[in-house]
């Protein structure tokens, strides 16, 4: 499902359920991952950096030691910036390894991003198919437990929507569009509580363009289970992307390409160009950016 809604905001998700291409929620430098991401793959912490910061280098020797007393005896704050500085630099495997000390947290700001970090751990291609599952499911206890902790924290509303979503992956159809009704509410949560966060947005417009492109036959399916299925338009999507981009411009490739796929599927030629070419043009730092240039091409051709 929303994918049935990111350096790693699509390998599956929300759109599982509409038997669309899953969504990889974005990874970023802010907080909260909704700035401009710069996802580097698998960045060593102290290799290709021209200077390593003190954040860079206390998050480096806090993941190496074998003393969890050091990582304990620091404040919040500091945790919480090297994490920040972990994620920054796509460094999947220490960033797992610096919050997982923290999973008995009682803080939402720490249990959400071990959310994020375990599942950008099972979206890696070396996690086996086992690891992935238990992955995933650990992230939504992460998730969950953030929520439970604080319910007006944005971001932990976010990823429990996002979590919510991947292990509908294990679950049948009925779950997968039982919990869209679920998911979409946390998300509106999310942008409720923080209206700046790009990335909540682009997900909500992912979950109202996987219903917008249901096929008949799956709206019949759905019918069946529910007297009420989900449903949305392209029009609904097409203003949470545009919301996505209005308040971080060129933040995401994606929010491109599907800017310029909801504008083809409302046969409006001129913006779908515009958003497409910008797609095309995109700098490229991430895999996904790289495979968001192809598809640009690839729609761009179709159009002429």
């Amino acid at each position: 499902m929303a994918a049935i809604v990111s350096s790693r905001c699509l390998s599956r998700g929300l759109l599982s359920a509409a038997g669309s291409k899953s969504f990889r929620a974005r990874g970023a430098t802010r907080p909260y991952g909704t700035s401009k991401a710069l996802n580097s793959g698998r960045v060593a912490v102290l290799l290709g950096l021209p200077a390593l910061s003190y954040v860079g280098y206390q998050a480096y020797r806090i993941v190496q030691s074998s003393s969890p007393f050091k990582l304990y005896a620091l404040e919040k704050e500091e945790v919480l910036e090297q994490a920040d500085y972990l994620y920054s630099c796509g460094e999947t495997e220490k960033l797992y390894e610096l919050l997982l000390q923290y999973k008995d947290s009682e803080e939402a700001e720490c249990l959400w991003r071990l959310a994020r970090a375990s599942r950008d751990l099972s979206l890696l291609p070396s996690t086996s198919a086992e690891q992935k599952r238990q992955l995933t499911f650990e992230a939504f206890e992460y998730a969950q437990k953030a929520l439970e902790t604080d319910e007006k924290c944005f971001a932990a509303h976010k990823w429990y929507a996002v979590c919510l979503s991947d292990i509908g992956d294990y679950k049948g159809v009925k779950g997968k569009i039982g919990n869209s009704y679920i998911i979409r509410k946390h998300l509106e949560r999310a942008v409720e509580l923080n209206p700046k966060d790009a990335t909540s947005l682009h997900i909500l417009g992912y979950w109202c363009f996987s219903f917008a492109e249901l096929p008949w036959y799956q709206r019949k399916v759905a019918a069946v289970i529910f007297a009420s299925p989900p449903s949305s338009t392209y029009e609904e999507a097409l203003a949470f992307f545009l919301k996505a981009e209005e308040v971080d411009p060129n933040f995401y490739s994606t929010n491109l390409v599907m800017l310029g796929k909801t504008y083809m599927c409302l046969k409006d030629r001129q913006n779908a160009l515009l958003w497409l070419t910008k797609a095309r043009d995109y700098a490229a730092h991430t895999l996904e950016d790289k495979e968001m240039h192809k598809e640009a091409v690839e729609l761009l051709k179709k159009l002429g």
